[in-house]
C-alpha cells in the first residue's frame, strides 16, 4: 500500500524546520528517522499533508558531556548511540537499551529523539530516560524550554509537544561515582517489541543503602510509567532478595498491562515481576562497584 500524497520539506536549520511547522501546524508532521512514521503512513493509519524531515538539520546527533549532562541530540541514531565509546563505558542502561531496539537496520535509521517523541508505549529509550531522571530540551518559535522525561509522554502516542515545537535534546544526569543501572527487555523473538520491560538506576549511599532510585516501565501500561511507590519503597533501604521481591511485587502493582498480540495481562505482569527483581538485584551489584 502507498501513503496518501502530502508535500515533502527537507530544511537543514532548525529555525526553519520551526518555521515551516509553525506555518502548516496540525496538517504537518515532523519526521526524523522515519522507522516509526513511515509504516503508519504507507498503511493509511496517518496521514499529513505536509511532512517536515529534520534529518539533514545541523548540530542535532552530538552526544557529548556537557556541565552535569550527557546531552544527546535528537537526531542521533540508535546505533550511533550503540557505538559512541562514552556511552558504553559510564552509561550502560542506556546501552543496554540501545542494543535491544528492534534490528541493525531500524537501528541505523532510527533516531534517539524519534524514539521519545513518537510516544509508542512499547518504546524502549523512554523508560531509560525516566528511569535516569532526565530532562527534554523542547524548541519552539519562542525559545527553549526543559520537560522532566516521566511528564513529556502524556498518553499512548501524545506528548507535551505544543504547536510549533520540536524535542532538540535529551539530557543525562552524569552517573555518580556509587550508582548503577541495567535495562532488562523481554521479548517473543529478536527484533520484537517487549512484552515488558524495566528499566532501574540506582544511587547508594557510603553505608550501601539507596539513596535515590529511578524505574521506568515499557510495554506494560497505556505510555511510558515511572514506578513511584517502588521508587520510594527501597530508598533508605539495602537491596537483599526479600527488599527486591517486595519492590518487584509493587512494581508489578503500579503496572496496567492489557492484553494483546505479545501476551495476556496476567502473563505480562508475571514477567514484569521476574524481570523487575532481576533489574534491581542487578543495578544495585553494579552500583557497589566502586
Amino acid at each position: 500500500m502507498h501513503p496518501s500524497s502530502f508535500e515533502y520539506f527537507a530544511p537543514t536549520k532548525m529555525k526553519e524546520a520551526l518555521e515551516l511547522l509553525s506555518k502548516y501546524g496540525e496538517e504537518a508532521k515532523i519526521m526524523a528517522g522515519g522507522q516509526s512514521l513511515i509504516p503508519l503512513l504507507k498503511l493509511r493509519i496517518a496521514a499529513y499533508s505536509y511532512i517536515i524531515d529534520i534529518s539533514r538539520v545541523e548540530g542535532l546527533n552530538k552526544i557529548r558531556e556537557t556541565g552535569d549532562f550527557l546531552e544527546i541530540g535528537a537526531l542521533t541514531t540508535v546505533n550511533e548511540l550503540e557505538e559512541n565509546e562514552l556511552v558504553k563505558e559510564k552509561y550502560r542502561i542506556l546501552h543496554e537499551a540501545a542494543v535491544q531496539i528492534a534490528d541493525p537496520l531500524v537501528r541505523n535509521r532510527g533516531t534517539v529523539g524519534g524514539n521519545i517523541s513518537h510516544g509508542d508505549p512499547s518504546n524502549d529509550l523512554p523508560a531509560v530516560a525516566i528511569a535516569t531522571k532526565a530532562k527534554l530540551e523542547i524548541v519552539g518559535k519562542k525559545g527553549k524550554r526543559l520537560v522532566d522525561a516521566d511528564s513529556f509522554i502524556t498518553d499512548s502516542f501524545t506528548t507535551s509537544l505544543e504547536e510549533g515545537e520540536i524535542l532538540g535534546k535529551i539530557l543525562l544526569p552524569i552517573p555518580k561515582v556509587s550508582s548503577g543501572g541495567c535495562y532488562i527487555k523481554q521479548k517473543k523473538s529478536a527484533g520484537d517489541f517487549s512484552v515488558a520491560a524495566v528499566a532501574v538506576n540506582l544511587v547508594l549511599a557510603e553505608d550501601e543503602t539507596i539513596k535515590s532510585a529511578g524505574i521506568g516501565l515499557t510495554s506494560v501500561a497505556p505510555k511510558p510509567t515511572r514506578a513511584n511507590k517502588a521508587e520510594r519503597y527501597i530508598e533508605g533501604k539495602k537491596i537483599y532478595d526479600s527488599v527486591a521481591r517486595e519492590a518487584a511485587r509493587i512494581i508489578v502493582s503500579e503496572a496496567e498491562p492489557s492484553t494483546d498480540f505479545y501476551g495476556s495481562a496476567d502473563y505480562k505482569r508475571k514477567v514484569l515481576g521476574r524481570i523487575a527483581e532481576e533489574a534491581i538485584n542487578l543495578a544495585f551489584e553494579r552500583g557497589l562497584v566502586r
